[in-house]
């Protein structure tokens, strides 16, 4: 296993193994975008991540190609802080912390056949994780990097700045299917190992054991199949044998799931709610702990709905105490909010049955107001 610090630290993943393709509908146009005007300063910035790019091979020169898209500069930005506007307000925001080379290819992937592999649905992620009593969080370095593009592909990703037109040996972001093609090799790398010890969402991987034991000998494992295949982890941003931890913007724990503390801390720092719009920021950060559902007992729904919206909550009671798994709601639209009361609770329970469809297939059920 490596560990990475800076881009010359990967090393490209074998292309027997995986390789992305980008394939095209059928009579799909090709098209050459012109490149955008930059002024100095985001001039400086391209040209230091051009040079960055072909100095470690990742991108390399091309004189011509039926696939030409422009570069766009993105700002890279803090957490959200709490800060005093002009007025003397607190109001929330998001500093400027540098810029991120992006490319624009959207006519390419409106052409691009679309690759349907899923990603995991992220609750269910989450609810496999509660109740493990040790956690290992391990993050990708710039995995989509360790994936060559296809040769006969390199071409199609092509980009234009005021410096000349280069392509990717590497996959890019902002390819349409470069999410399915870097889940689909992570999945295939860790096989033998998924949703046993480790779940996988893209460059996220969370290892967990049911006793500190279990989860060293998990990491073991997993660790074996990094160095395998080659891969490399941002040393980091890895955390190792913790009892809890953030996985996609939510603390697991063997308690259940919460909101990440610092997302809230910024709700919290606003002043106190003056009417009802503001109220939502005081139940906001007190929100509940989720569980992760009992399969063997049955779940309760409460559901109810308003003027404007439905609502609905599915739990569970163990050892005489509910439990919350899943909230939901959804606005409604202009017919529905025509319905009268009564139809608009049986729109409430129609909601309910169709959003917690998994969970109550083949299991005991109840519903109430």
């Amino acid at each position: 296993m490596a560990t990475g610090w800076q881009l010359s630290d990967l090393v490209e993943i074998s292309p027997d193994l995986c390789m992305h393709h980008i394939r095209m509908e059928e009579g799909a146009k090709t098209h050459r975008d012109p490149q955008r005007k930059l002024n100095p300063h985001i001039r400086e910035e391209v040209m230091k991540e051009v040079l960055k790019l072909l100095y470690l091979g990742i991108i390399y020169s091309i004189p011509d190609s039926e696939w030409v898209s422009p570069v766009h500069m993105v700002p890279k930005k803090s957490r959200i802080q709490v800060v005093t506007n002009d007025r003397n307000e607190l109001v929330p925001t998001r500093l400027v912390t540098g810029w991120r080379m992006c490319i624009d290819y959207r006519k390419l992937n409106a052409a691009t056949s679309k690759d349907h592999f899923p990603l995991p649905f992220i609750d269910q992620m989450l609810e496999r994780l509660t109740g493990k009593q040790y956690f290992c969080f391990l993050d990708g370095y710039s995995g989509y990097f360790q994936i060559y593009v296809d040769p006969e592909d390199q071409s199609k990703t092509t980009f234009t700045c005021p410096f000349g037109t280069y392509a990717y040996k590497r996959m890019p972001f902002g390819l349409c299917n470069a999410p399915g093609t870097f889940q689909r090799c992570m999945m295939s790398i860790f096989s033998d190992l998924l949703e046993d010890c480790i779940e996988i969402f893209m460059d996220d991987f969370t290892v967990y054991g049911d006793s500190f034991e279990a989860c060293l000998h998990h990491l073991d494992k997993v660790l074996e199949s990094y160095r395998a295949k080659t891969l490399v982890l941002n040393f980091k941003k890895c955390h190792f044998m913790v009892i809890e931890g953030i996985v996609l913007g939510h603390i697991v724990s063997e308690k259940g799931i919460q909101v990440d503390p610092a997302k809230v801390d910024v709700i919290a720092k606003l002043p106190y709610p003056t009417n009802q719009k503001e109220l939502l920021k005081e139940k906001l950060v007190t929100a509940p702990i989720i569980r992760s559902p009992n399969w063997n007992l049955p779940f309760k729904i409460m559901c109810d709905s308003s003027d404007l919206a439905v609502g609905a909550v599915l739990g569970q009671k163990i050892d005489g105490k509910s439990y919350v798994i899943f909230y939901a709601s959804k606005t409604l639209n202009q017919a529905q909010r025509n319905y009268d009361t009564k139809e608009k609770k049986m729109l409430a329970a129609v909601y309910s049955f169709e959003k917690f469809r998994p969970y109550l297939l083949g299991s005991k059920n109840s519903i109430g107001r």
